[in-house]
């Protein structure tokens, strides 16, 4: 039942992720994208606030410890807030399969920041050459134009988005909450909705400018309670479940799900490029099966010098545990 719980899972956080990228095509071009952005999570924290009310105590939502106030902070913040308006304001610039490619740089970029900070998380050769394949199934399935990969400015945005969803994942992994990922997630999204309001406010977005379409409402009804609000609350807790570097994996199918997403609602083809693609990630997914990543220590980064020079010490093999 653990191993289908986390199936599922992943299943969800990764369709429902991938569905963004084409929820945000389609509604992009009839709102500001920070507004875009800071609207969906209007929608999503009132949806978790109904959920929070009827699934949880009072006790169950409240903070008690530091820990508990930096993960609220990092899922919000960081993970949510952040990289969203980094994706958002990034999607402007660039197509879509190169910011599949350059969001598909996150389960990467996670192993090399939890290998500082979660000493539990250690990827194997093994898992190291199945990331190398899956990121090289992405960029067959996102199949870019060559000529969009170099002066635009969306570039830089999305590998800041990347390196800031990274981050934050792992900084949910290393502190040592009392709140369950469902409490966290009924904090973050608001504490996203008001950081991306000010980010809309500093960049002199006006809801003028907003078209409210039929298809303006359904884009904004799906990133707003499909990936606004399920979604998270299926991927922080498959980040509880299975870790940083696993849970963020999901990232490899994202471009999948965006791609059949695009021809199904948006008429865009599929190519016999991206069926090979589509096989590749496969064969990546089977290299980083069981074993690809090691235990080694804790999941705590140490507080002190001396327990830092300690943990390395044993992640080096110079001392016995």
């Amino acid at each position: 039942m653990s191993a289908r719980r986390t199936a599922a899972l992943f299943g969800v956080s990764a369709i429902l992720f991938g569905g963004t990228f084409v929820g945000a095509k389609a509604g992009l071009p009839y709102f500001p994208p920070l507004l875009f952005v800071a609207i969906r999570f209007d929608i999503g924290a009132v949806v978790l606030a109904s959920y929070a009310v009827h699934q949880l105590s009072p006790a169950d939502l409240r903070p008690r410890t530091t820990d508990d106030i930096l993960a609220i902070l990092s899922t919000g913040i960081v993970v949510i807030g952040m990289t969203n308006a980094l994706i958002f304001v990034g999607q402007q610039y660039i197509t879509s399969g190169v910011a599949a490619i350059m969001m598909s740089l996150n389960p990467i970029l996670t192993p090399v920041f939890a290998a500082f900070l979660l000493h539990e998380e250690r990827l194997s050769t093994r898992g190291i050459l199945g990331l190398i394949l899956g990121l090289v199934g992405v960029a067959f399935v996102a199949n870019p134009d060559p000529s969009n990969l170099t002066g635009s400015i969306g570039l830089p945005i999305l590998f800041a988005a990347a390196v800031t969803g990274a981050i934050g994942a792992v900084g949910i992994r290393w502190t040592n909450p009392t709140l369950s990922s469902t409490a966290r997630t009924a904090w973050g999204v608001p504490l996203a909705a008001l950081l991306t309001h000010g980010l809309s406010v500093l960049a002199g977005e006006s809801a003028a400018a907003i078209s409210l379409t039929p298809i303006a409402v359904l884009s904004l009804a799906y990133v707003g309670i499909g990936s606004g609000a399920v979604a998270y609350l299926t991927y922080f807790d498959l980040i509880d479940t299975v870790g940083a570097t696993r849970a963020n994996l999901l990232f490899y199918l994202t471009p999948v799900v965006s791609t059949l997403g695009g021809w199904l609602l948006l008429g865009e083809t599929i190519s016999l490029v991206t069926i090979g693609g589509f096989m590749i990630i496969f064969v990546g997914f089977v290299l980083l099966g069981s074993g690809s990543i090691a235990v080694v220590v804790s999941k705590r980064l140490p507080r002190t010098w001396k327990q830092w020079t300690k943990a390395r010490m044993w992640v080096d093999g110079s001392t016995k545990r």
